[in-house]
Protein backbone atom coordinates (compact mmCIF):
# COMPACT_ATOMS: atom_id res chain seq x y z
CA UNK A 1 0.00 0.00 0.00
CA UNK A 2 1.31 3.43 -0.95
CA UNK A 3 -0.31 6.46 -0.48
CA UNK A 4 0.51 9.34 -2.30
CA UNK A 5 0.21 13.76 -1.08
CA UNK A 6 -2.57 14.70 -1.85
CA UNK A 7 -4.25 17.92 -2.41
CA UNK A 8 -7.98 16.87 -1.05
CA UNK A 9 -9.84 14.42 -0.09
CA UNK A 10 -11.15 12.95 -3.85
CA UNK A 11 -7.75 12.94 -5.03
CA UNK A 12 -6.57 10.39 -1.91
CA UNK A 13 -7.45 7.09 -2.37
CA UNK A 14 -8.70 4.50 0.01
CA UNK A 15 -5.87 2.12 1.01
CA UNK A 16 -5.81 -0.53 -1.17
CA UNK A 17 -6.50 -4.04 -0.11
CA UNK A 18 -5.23 -7.77 -1.02
CA UNK A 19 -8.69 -9.67 -0.08
CA UNK A 20 -6.60 -12.55 0.00
CA UNK A 21 -5.90 -11.89 3.90
CA UNK A 22 -7.75 -10.01 6.60
CA UNK A 23 -5.23 -8.56 8.73
CA UNK A 24 -7.86 -7.18 11.40
CA UNK A 25 -8.25 -11.13 11.55
CA UNK A 26 -4.44 -11.90 11.27
CA UNK A 27 -2.18 -8.91 11.57
CA UNK A 28 0.28 -10.85 10.53
CA UNK A 29 -0.49 -11.13 7.38
CA UNK A 30 -0.95 -7.89 6.28
CA UNK A 31 -1.08 -6.36 2.61
CA UNK A 32 0.94 -3.20 3.31
CA UNK A 33 4.35 -2.31 1.75
CA UNK A 34 6.75 -0.11 3.10
CA UNK A 35 4.96 3.35 2.46
CA UNK A 36 8.12 5.63 2.98
CA UNK A 37 11.58 4.71 1.79
CA UNK A 38 13.69 7.62 2.22
CA UNK A 39 15.33 7.97 6.05
CA UNK A 40 12.62 10.23 8.30
CA UNK A 41 14.45 12.65 10.65
CA UNK A 42 12.53 12.30 14.39
CA UNK A 43 12.84 14.84 16.57
CA UNK A 44 14.37 13.01 19.74
CA UNK A 45 16.74 14.89 21.63
CA UNK A 46 16.18 17.90 20.57
CA UNK A 47 12.44 18.21 21.00
CA UNK A 48 13.00 17.05 24.65
CA UNK A 49 15.68 19.84 25.17
CA UNK A 50 13.54 22.35 23.97
CA UNK A 51 10.65 21.05 26.08
CA UNK A 52 12.63 21.44 29.04
CA UNK A 53 13.91 24.90 28.11
CA UNK A 54 10.58 26.18 27.65
CA UNK A 55 8.92 24.94 30.57
CA UNK A 56 12.34 26.38 32.94
CA UNK A 57 11.52 29.40 31.01
CA UNK A 58 8.26 29.80 31.84
CA UNK A 59 8.39 29.05 35.48
CA UNK A 60 11.42 31.51 35.80
CA UNK A 61 8.41 33.48 34.31
CA UNK A 62 6.01 32.62 36.66
CA UNK A 63 8.11 32.75 39.75
CA UNK A 64 9.05 36.59 38.92
CA UNK A 65 5.06 36.92 38.67
CA UNK A 66 4.93 35.68 42.34
CA UNK A 67 7.62 37.72 43.97
CA UNK A 68 6.19 41.14 42.50
CA UNK A 69 2.86 39.99 43.78
CA UNK A 70 4.10 39.03 46.97
CA UNK A 71 5.98 42.78 47.34
CA UNK A 72 2.74 44.44 47.48
CA UNK A 73 0.54 41.45 48.97
CA UNK A 74 2.93 40.03 51.41
CA UNK A 75 3.45 36.25 51.85
CA UNK A 76 0.19 35.56 54.13
CA UNK A 77 -2.67 37.23 51.94
CA UNK A 78 -0.63 36.10 48.73
CA UNK A 79 -0.89 32.31 50.02
CA UNK A 80 -4.73 32.93 50.72
CA UNK A 81 -5.99 34.67 47.33
CA UNK A 82 -3.46 32.02 45.50
CA UNK A 83 -5.81 29.22 46.90
CA UNK A 84 -8.87 31.44 46.28
CA UNK A 85 -7.10 31.26 42.56
CA UNK A 86 -7.08 27.04 42.38
CA UNK A 87 -10.72 27.31 42.83
CA UNK A 88 -11.84 28.96 38.91
CA UNK A 89 -8.21 27.20 37.69
CA UNK A 90 -9.54 23.81 38.44
CA UNK A 91 -12.81 24.28 37.16
CA UNK A 92 -11.23 25.45 33.37
CA UNK A 93 -8.66 22.51 33.91
CA UNK A 94 -11.66 20.03 34.00
CA UNK A 95 -13.10 21.66 31.25
CA UNK A 96 -10.12 21.07 29.26
CA UNK A 97 -9.89 17.60 30.29
CA UNK A 98 -13.02 16.82 28.81
CA UNK A 99 -12.62 18.96 25.44
CA UNK A 100 -8.91 16.87 24.80
CA UNK A 101 -10.20 13.28 25.99
CA UNK A 102 -11.44 12.54 22.51
CA UNK A 103 -7.60 13.03 21.12
CA UNK A 104 -5.26 14.17 24.11
CA UNK A 105 -2.45 16.13 23.72
CA UNK A 106 1.08 15.49 25.08
CA UNK A 107 1.24 16.19 28.70
CA UNK A 108 4.52 18.51 28.60
CA UNK A 109 2.65 20.62 26.28
CA UNK A 110 -0.13 21.34 28.07
CA UNK A 111 2.13 21.56 31.29
CA UNK A 112 3.85 24.41 28.89
CA UNK A 113 0.83 25.89 28.12
CA UNK A 114 -0.03 26.37 31.58
CA UNK A 115 2.87 28.06 32.50
CA UNK A 116 3.10 30.28 29.78
CA UNK A 117 -0.23 31.76 30.85
CA UNK A 118 1.01 31.94 34.04
CA UNK A 119 4.67 33.37 33.39
CA UNK A 120 5.26 34.73 30.28
CA UNK A 121 1.92 36.52 29.27
CA UNK A 122 1.85 37.90 32.72
CA UNK A 123 5.05 39.44 32.83
CA UNK A 124 4.89 40.81 29.54
CA UNK A 125 1.45 42.73 30.06
CA UNK A 126 2.73 43.65 33.59
CA UNK A 127 6.25 45.56 31.76
CA UNK A 128 4.00 46.78 28.66
CA UNK A 129 1.88 48.14 31.35
CA UNK A 130 4.49 49.69 33.34
CA UNK A 131 6.34 51.21 30.37
CA UNK A 132 2.63 53.08 29.27
CA UNK A 133 3.07 54.59 32.75
CA UNK A 134 6.43 55.84 32.71
CA UNK A 135 4.99 57.23 28.85
CA UNK A 136 2.26 58.74 30.04
CA UNK A 137 4.36 60.41 33.60
CA UNK A 138 7.58 61.16 31.06
CA UNK A 139 4.72 63.42 28.98
CA UNK A 140 3.37 65.11 32.11
CA UNK A 141 -0.38 63.18 31.39
CA UNK A 142 -1.78 61.23 34.15
CA UNK A 143 -1.33 57.49 34.63
CA UNK A 144 -4.79 57.01 36.43
CA UNK A 145 -8.61 58.08 36.07
CA UNK A 146 -11.34 56.96 34.34
CA UNK A 147 -10.54 57.78 30.56
CA UNK A 148 -7.11 56.37 31.56
CA UNK A 149 -8.75 53.25 33.23
CA UNK A 150 -11.44 52.69 30.39
CA UNK A 151 -8.67 52.98 27.54
CA UNK A 152 -6.10 50.46 29.82
CA UNK A 153 -9.42 47.87 29.70
CA UNK A 154 -11.13 48.43 26.52
CA UNK A 155 -7.63 49.22 24.17
CA UNK A 156 -4.37 48.41 25.90
CA UNK A 157 -5.14 45.38 28.02
CA UNK A 158 -7.13 43.17 24.74
CA UNK A 159 -4.23 44.26 22.66
CA UNK A 160 -2.04 43.25 25.03
CA UNK A 161 -2.94 40.59 26.75
CA UNK A 162 -4.23 38.68 23.52
CA UNK A 163 -0.99 39.01 21.78
CA UNK A 164 0.85 37.35 24.39
CA UNK A 165 -1.10 34.49 24.98
CA UNK A 166 -1.61 33.82 21.02
CA UNK A 167 2.15 33.56 21.08
CA UNK A 168 2.25 30.95 23.21
CA UNK A 169 0.03 28.77 21.10
CA UNK A 170 2.15 29.88 18.10
CA UNK A 171 5.03 27.86 19.73
CA UNK A 172 3.08 25.37 20.33
CA UNK A 173 1.63 25.50 16.67
CA UNK A 174 5.35 25.51 15.89
CA UNK A 175 7.07 22.82 18.22
CA UNK A 176 3.55 20.57 17.80
CA UNK A 177 2.87 20.68 14.08
CA UNK A 178 2.63 16.93 13.85
CA UNK A 179 0.14 16.78 16.52
CA UNK A 180 -1.53 19.66 15.81
CA UNK A 181 -4.70 18.81 14.36
CA UNK A 182 -7.21 21.49 14.00
CA UNK A 183 -9.98 23.43 16.27
CA UNK A 184 -10.11 21.68 18.96
CA UNK A 185 -6.05 21.23 19.57
CA UNK A 186 -6.51 25.05 19.32
CA UNK A 187 -9.06 25.23 21.62
CA UNK A 188 -7.12 22.86 24.29
CA UNK A 189 -4.12 24.67 24.04
CA UNK A 190 -5.75 28.11 23.96
CA UNK A 191 -7.58 27.46 27.35
CA UNK A 192 -4.95 25.73 29.31
CA UNK A 193 -2.81 29.22 28.52
CA UNK A 194 -5.87 31.40 29.32
CA UNK A 195 -6.08 29.20 32.39
CA UNK A 196 -2.82 29.81 33.69
CA UNK A 197 -3.05 33.73 33.13
CA UNK A 198 -6.37 34.01 34.37
CA UNK A 199 -5.10 32.34 37.41
CA UNK A 200 -2.18 34.66 38.01
CA UNK A 201 -4.48 37.62 37.17
CA UNK A 202 -6.86 36.47 39.84
CA UNK A 203 -3.93 36.46 42.48
CA UNK A 204 -3.90 40.00 41.63
CA UNK A 205 -7.43 41.26 41.61
CA UNK A 206 -8.44 38.71 45.14
CA UNK A 207 -5.01 41.08 47.16
CA UNK A 208 -5.98 44.29 45.79
CA UNK A 209 -9.38 43.70 46.29
CA UNK A 210 -8.40 42.15 50.22
CA UNK A 211 -6.35 45.01 51.26
CA UNK A 212 -8.97 48.05 49.60
CA UNK A 213 -11.72 46.50 51.09
CA UNK A 214 -11.45 43.47 53.36
CA UNK A 215 -13.32 39.89 52.89
CA UNK A 216 -16.81 41.93 51.84
CA UNK A 217 -14.92 43.21 49.03
CA UNK A 218 -12.61 40.16 48.65
CA UNK A 219 -15.93 37.87 48.81
CA UNK A 220 -17.72 40.13 46.09
CA UNK A 221 -14.47 39.85 43.60
CA UNK A 222 -14.15 36.46 43.93
CA UNK A 223 -18.09 35.88 43.23
CA UNK A 224 -18.04 38.18 39.81
CA UNK A 225 -14.02 36.41 38.64
CA UNK A 226 -14.23 33.03 40.11
CA UNK A 227 -17.98 32.58 40.13
CA UNK A 228 -19.96 34.17 37.79
CA UNK A 229 -17.18 34.38 35.12
CA UNK A 230 -14.05 31.73 35.27
CA UNK A 231 -13.84 31.03 31.94
CA UNK A 232 -13.78 34.95 30.61
CA UNK A 233 -10.48 34.65 29.32
CA UNK A 234 -10.53 30.76 27.82
CA UNK A 235 -13.36 32.46 25.33
CA UNK A 236 -11.60 35.37 24.68
CA UNK A 237 -8.07 33.42 23.61
CA UNK A 238 -9.86 30.33 22.23
CA UNK A 239 -10.60 32.39 18.97
CA UNK A 240 -6.70 32.37 18.28
CA UNK A 241 -6.78 29.13 19.39
CA UNK A 242 -9.73 27.63 16.46
CA UNK A 243 -7.80 29.83 13.92
CA UNK A 244 -4.35 28.18 14.72
CA UNK A 245 -6.13 24.89 14.28
CA UNK A 246 -7.71 26.05 11.34
CA UNK A 247 -4.25 27.06 10.07
CA UNK A 248 -3.17 23.67 10.46
CA UNK A 249 -5.75 22.19 8.02
CA UNK A 250 -4.42 24.88 5.45
CA UNK A 251 -1.55 25.33 3.34
CA UNK A 252 0.98 27.84 4.03
CA UNK A 253 -0.45 30.42 1.79
CA UNK A 254 -3.61 30.85 3.89
CA UNK A 255 -2.34 30.22 7.34
CA UNK A 256 -1.21 34.16 8.09
CA UNK A 257 -3.94 35.67 7.35
CA UNK A 258 -6.37 32.84 9.62
CA UNK A 259 -4.76 33.19 12.68
CA UNK A 260 -4.75 37.06 12.34
CA UNK A 261 -8.40 36.87 11.85
CA UNK A 262 -8.73 34.87 15.26
CA UNK A 263 -6.41 37.20 16.89
CA UNK A 264 -8.58 40.17 15.81
CA UNK A 265 -11.37 38.04 16.83
CA UNK A 266 -10.20 37.64 20.21
CA UNK A 267 -9.10 41.09 20.81
CA UNK A 268 -12.70 42.16 19.58
CA UNK A 269 -14.28 40.14 22.04
CA UNK A 270 -11.99 40.97 25.09
CA UNK A 271 -12.76 44.54 24.45
CA UNK A 272 -16.44 43.83 24.50
CA UNK A 273 -16.65 42.17 27.34
CA UNK A 274 -14.30 44.69 29.57
CA UNK A 275 -16.18 48.04 27.83
CA UNK A 276 -19.60 46.59 28.78
CA UNK A 277 -18.28 45.92 32.29
CA UNK A 278 -17.42 49.46 32.25
CA UNK A 279 -20.69 50.71 30.64
CA UNK A 280 -22.91 48.50 33.33
CA UNK A 281 -20.96 47.56 36.40
CA UNK A 282 -20.21 50.89 36.82
CA UNK A 283 -23.65 51.39 38.04
CA UNK A 284 -23.90 48.64 40.22
CA UNK A 285 -25.78 46.54 37.37
CA UNK A 286 -24.00 43.39 37.75
CA UNK A 287 -27.20 41.13 36.87
CA UNK A 288 -27.53 43.01 33.99
CA UNK A 289 -24.36 42.34 32.83
CA UNK A 290 -24.10 38.90 33.50
CA UNK A 291 -27.56 38.22 31.72
CA UNK A 292 -26.96 40.13 28.48
CA UNK A 293 -22.80 40.00 27.87
CA UNK A 294 -21.44 36.77 29.96
CA UNK A 295 -24.07 34.61 29.40
CA UNK A 296 -24.77 34.92 25.75
CA UNK A 297 -21.18 34.15 25.37
CA UNK A 298 -20.76 31.20 27.55
CA UNK A 299 -23.93 29.25 25.83
CA UNK A 300 -22.17 30.62 22.12
CA UNK A 301 -18.77 28.74 23.36
CA UNK A 302 -20.13 26.01 24.85
CA UNK A 303 -22.26 25.24 21.88
CA UNK A 304 -18.93 25.40 19.68
CA UNK A 305 -16.57 23.52 21.50
CA UNK A 306 -19.73 20.58 21.00
CA UNK A 307 -19.70 20.72 17.77
CA UNK A 308 -15.58 20.86 16.85
CA UNK A 309 -15.83 17.58 19.41
CA UNK A 310 -18.44 16.01 17.19
CA UNK A 311 -16.37 17.00 14.15
CA UNK A 312 -13.18 15.23 15.80
CA UNK A 313 -15.77 12.13 16.21
CA UNK A 314 -17.04 12.35 12.06
CA UNK A 315 -13.34 12.76 11.21
CA UNK A 316 -12.37 9.78 13.24
CA UNK A 317 -14.74 7.60 12.23
CA UNK A 318 -14.77 8.21 8.16
CA UNK A 319 -10.87 7.95 8.43
CA UNK A 320 -11.24 4.53 10.20
CA UNK A 321 -14.01 3.36 7.87
CA UNK A 322 -11.22 4.16 5.28
CA UNK A 323 -8.96 1.64 6.74
CA UNK A 324 -11.50 -0.62 7.53
CA UNK A 325 -12.01 -0.79 3.92
CA UNK A 326 -8.66 -2.01 3.43
CA UNK A 327 -8.88 -4.43 6.07
CA UNK A 328 -7.01 -3.04 9.45
CA UNK A 329 -10.16 -2.79 11.10
CA UNK A 330 -13.49 -4.52 11.08
CA UNK A 331 -16.96 -2.63 11.14
CA UNK A 332 -17.89 -3.26 14.83
CA UNK A 333 -14.16 -2.21 15.52
CA UNK A 334 -14.85 0.90 13.96
CA UNK A 335 -17.95 1.72 15.47
CA UNK A 336 -16.05 1.23 18.72
CA UNK A 337 -13.43 3.42 18.57
CA UNK A 338 -14.72 6.21 17.00
CA UNK A 339 -18.19 6.72 19.06
CA UNK A 340 -18.46 8.16 22.78
CA UNK A 341 -20.80 5.27 23.09
CA UNK A 342 -18.25 2.40 21.64
CA UNK A 343 -15.65 3.52 23.29
CA UNK A 344 -17.56 3.47 27.22
CA UNK A 345 -18.49 -0.22 26.17
CA UNK A 346 -14.75 -1.08 25.09
CA UNK A 347 -13.33 0.57 28.81
CA UNK A 348 -15.75 -0.94 30.64
CA UNK A 349 -15.10 -4.22 29.08
CA UNK A 350 -11.70 -3.65 29.87
CA UNK A 351 -11.83 -2.97 33.40
CA UNK A 352 -12.52 -6.22 34.33
CA UNK A 353 -9.61 -7.47 32.28
CA UNK A 354 -6.02 -8.05 33.65
CA UNK A 355 -4.10 -5.11 33.84
CA UNK A 356 -2.27 -5.66 30.06
CA UNK A 357 -5.72 -6.09 28.79
CA UNK A 358 -6.97 -2.85 30.23
CA UNK A 359 -3.55 -1.07 28.94
CA UNK A 360 -3.45 -2.46 25.37
CA UNK A 361 -7.78 -1.17 25.23
CA UNK A 362 -6.53 2.04 26.07
CA UNK A 363 -3.64 1.98 23.67
CA UNK A 364 -5.57 0.63 21.04
CA UNK A 365 -8.33 3.45 21.03
CA UNK A 366 -4.98 6.31 21.04
CA UNK A 367 -3.67 4.66 18.42
CA UNK A 368 -6.22 4.28 16.64
CA UNK A 369 -7.49 7.86 16.85
CA UNK A 370 -3.70 9.04 15.98
CA UNK A 371 -3.98 7.07 12.98
CA UNK A 372 -6.85 8.62 11.75
CA UNK A 373 -5.78 12.14 12.05
CA UNK A 374 -2.44 11.72 10.77
CA UNK A 375 -4.46 10.44 7.58
CA UNK A 376 -6.42 13.83 8.16
CA UNK A 377 -3.40 16.17 7.59
CA UNK A 378 -2.66 13.86 4.86
CA UNK A 379 -5.59 14.96 3.37
CA UNK A 380 -4.90 18.46 4.55
CA UNK A 381 -1.80 17.86 2.18
CA UNK A 382 1.03 18.90 4.86
CA UNK A 383 3.81 17.09 6.04
CA UNK A 384 2.82 14.41 4.12
CA UNK A 385 6.80 12.53 4.10
CA UNK A 386 6.25 12.98 8.27
CA UNK A 387 2.80 12.02 8.19
CA UNK A 388 3.19 8.99 5.71
CA UNK A 389 6.08 7.87 8.51
CA UNK A 390 3.83 8.45 11.07
CA UNK A 391 1.13 6.47 9.52
CA UNK A 392 3.66 3.29 9.05
CA UNK A 393 4.16 3.53 12.73
CA UNK A 394 0.70 3.70 14.23
CA UNK A 395 -0.28 0.70 11.84
CA UNK A 396 2.27 -1.47 13.49
CA UNK A 397 1.37 -0.03 17.02
CA UNK A 398 -2.64 -0.65 16.15
CA UNK A 399 -1.58 -4.32 15.40
CA UNK A 400 0.49 -4.89 18.51
CA UNK A 401 -2.64 -2.92 20.82
CA UNK A 402 -4.90 -5.19 18.91
CA UNK A 403 -2.63 -8.21 20.01
CA UNK A 404 -2.52 -6.69 23.96
CA UNK A 405 -5.99 -7.18 23.96
CA UNK A 406 -6.96 -10.44 22.75
CA UNK A 407 -3.75 -11.72 24.46
CA UNK A 408 -2.50 -12.81 21.56
CA UNK A 409 1.55 -12.69 21.73
CA UNK A 410 2.27 -14.76 17.68
CA UNK A 411 -0.15 -11.93 16.61
CA UNK A 412 2.48 -8.62 17.76
CA UNK A 413 5.46 -10.38 15.92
Amino acid sequence: MTFETPASERDLAAPEVNPAVNPAVNPALHPVRQVWTTPVRRPGGAAVALAIIGIVVACGALLLVLVYLSTFLGPGALLICLALALVPLSVILLAVRWIDRWEPEPRPALWFALLWGAGVSVVSALVFDLGVKLALAAAGAAATGDGTDFLTGVVQAPIVEETAKGAGILLLFWAMRRRFDGPVDGVVYAATIAAGFAFSENIQYFGVAMIEGGAETLGFTFLVRGVLSPFAHVMFTACTGIAFGLAARRRAGGMVGTVLLGLVCAVALHALWNGAFYLLVGDTNLISYYLLVQVPLFITAVVVVVLLRQQEERITKRRLMEYAAAGWFSTAEVEMLATPQGRRQARGWAAGQPRDRRAGMNDFITDATRLAFARQRMLNGSAGNVDRADEAQLLTLVRHDRAAVVGDADLAR
